[in-house]
């Protein structure tokens, strides 16, 4: 493998360059009009435009994608997350022409990018799922009497959804009937799939992952888990690895439960599956997904270990660089945060010129970032900017050291939520590691209260 096309944009691609950089990979970069000065494609050995802003007429287009391959003489493609990094059709097309792509193999992503498909797969393999419906529903009135049989509250969900979009919680039959059709609409017109399901929704859950990899060898080990429960709208925000007030014994059943759900499907390549926890600990399987996670540098913090560079290794065939699961540790705390532009009230993208970016003092901190001063945050792509990710001995290092950074980050000419970040870190739930899904929206109405 010498020469890796990065089928993304932003901090990603940036992040995958560096790696490959190092291992004396050369880079090509494709990218949109309105990304034509973004640093990734700076950074990259070669660079090609690929369409217009519209994602639909740019990163989206496969064929154009794997064309610009063919002409740079690429050996393989690297998907990055999002856009088409779990589109199947996308890895057979790479492999038809002769290159690796870097991700399981296209039968996985089918299998698990169905969330119904692989709640069945999951049951038959023992891992312990959230009560639901295994098949589609079809029309309100199957819905209100599946909706009955599981208990309200429920969430109604898109079966080939991802990211919070295309799901809704509905707490009686009155908020079922509003949003049906809706969420059916809604998972038409992002997934080109408008089939729905049903799963109980557990109240005051904890969102926690477990990082998998797999080789072509058959083995199969977790790089321990990370708590993902500060969301806004179904999506995280904070991500930090270990999970803080978590059972020893709760934990070992989650590693166990991924590392089942891994080798239930033959995994191979990195992969995310994705828990809920609820208040007596009982664990739950959420999704697996199966690519890179935006969060994965916590897990690279806390284990040392590059996993774009065991991503690579492993689709050039070769073992997992560390194969016996006892060989792996964790060390230390670390937590991330994405800054994106938006409105850190609303919540409402914030495009603009980035006029000032100041990081001021960056000792000990890994910054992640997609955008330099000067940078145009678009409206036409998720407005990540960068991700900030902490490292200490302990979280309480981790938190003050978080806090202290935060307060000094001077970025101008649009809206962050780097004001939530610095609300938040001192909240009770947060210092005290006790919080769920609910933990960021019920400490928001607190403050809209007490103004």
């Amino acid at each position: 493998m010498h020469k890796v096309l990065i089928a993304n944009r932003g901090e990603i691609a940036l992040r995958i360059i560096k790696t490959c950089q190092r291992l004396g990979i050369r880079t090509v970069a494709i990218y949109s009009e309105v990304d034509v000065d973004m640093p990734f494609v700076k950074e990259a050995d070669e660079a090609f435009l690929l369409g217009p802003a519209q994602v639909q007429q740019s990163y989206l287009k496969a064929d154009d994608i794997i064309d610009i391959a063919i002409r740079a003489g690429v050996d393989a493609i690297h998907p990055g997350y999002g856009l088409l990094s779990e589109n199947a059709d996308f890895v057979r097309k790479v492999q038809q022409v002769g290159m690796t792509f870097i991700g399981p193999d296209a039968d996985t992503i089918d299998k698990m990018g169905d969330k119904i498909g692989s709640r069945v797969t999951m049951q038959a393999a023992g891992v312990p799922v959230v009560p639901g419906t295994d098949e589609g529903i079809s029309s309100l009135e199957e819905a209100i009497q599946a909706a009955v049989d599981i208990g309200y509250p429920v969430m109604l969900k898109a079966s080939a959804g991802g990211g919070g979009i295309g799901m809704i919680r509905c707490d009686d039959e009155q908020a079922l009937s509003q949003h049906f059709q809706s969420v059916k609409t809604r998972a038409k017109a992002y997934f080109g799939d408008d089939v729905v399901f049903l799963e109980k929704f557990i109240a005051n859950a904890r969102h926690i992952e477990v990082q998998i990899f797999g080789d072509h060898h058959g083995n199969v080990v977790h790089l321990f888990e990370r708590n993902c429960s500060v969301q806004r709208r179904n999506q995280k925000v904070i991500e930090e690895s270990p999970s803080p007030r978590l059972p020893e014994e709760t934990r070992i059943r989650l590693f166990q439960a991924a590392v089942d759900a891994a080798t239930a499907v033959g995994y191979k390549n990195a992969g995310t599956v994705e828990f809920i926890v609820d208040d007596n600990n009982h664990i739950y399987f959420l999704e697996m997904n199966t690519r890179l996670q935006v969060e994965h540098p916590v897990t690279e913090q806390v284990t040392g270990y590059d996993l774009v560079e065991w991503q690579i290794e492993v689709a050039r065939g070769n073992e997992l660089p560390v194969k016996v699961q006892e060989s792996i540790q964790s060390n230390g705390h670390a937590i991330e945060f994405r800054i994106y532009a938006e409105d850190p009230v609303r919540f409402l993208p914030s495009p603009g010129t980035i006029t000032k970016l100041d990081w001021g003092d960056t000792a000990g901190i890994r910054i992640d970032a997609g955008y330099v001063e000067g940078g145009k945050v678009t409206p036409f792509y998720d407005p990540l900017i960068s991700k900030v990710i902490v490292h200490a001995t302990t979280r309480e290092e981790a938190i003050q050291q978080s806090r202290a950074f935060l307060a000094q980050v001077d970025i101008q000419g649009l809206k962050t939520n780097i004001p939530l970040f610095n609300g938040f870190l001192t909240s009770k739930e947060f210092q005290a590691g006790d919080y769920s899904t609910a933990g960021l929206p019920a400490w928001l109405e607190r403050q809209k209260e007490e103004q």
